[in-house]
């Protein structure tokens, strides 16, 4: 699929949008007051071969450990 530019800004919204939302209903299903009150989570959108595509931007510090965690599910797969 080739895009042009706008449809490359669609799309990256739209990933973003995915993203912002697996994070707000990780917040709204937490048991653990850290992620339920102090929203200390992130979320993010990964390939298949474990790129990162899009983030929320709820608490990036967490992101660099997110790329690391899917890199060590694709080594067990």
């Amino acid at each position: 699929m080739t895009l042009d530019a706008v449809g490359l800004e669609v799309m990256g919204h739209a990933f973003a949008s995915v993203a912002e939302e697996m994070g707000l209903v990780l917040i709204h299903s937490a048991v653990s007051p850290n992620i339920r009150e102090r929203r200390d989570c992130s979320a993010a959108l990964f390939d298949a071969a474990g790129e990162m595509i899009a983030q929320a931007a709820h608490i990036p510090v967490h992101l660099g450990a997110l790329h690391e965690s899917v890199a060590a599910v694709r080594a067990l797969a």
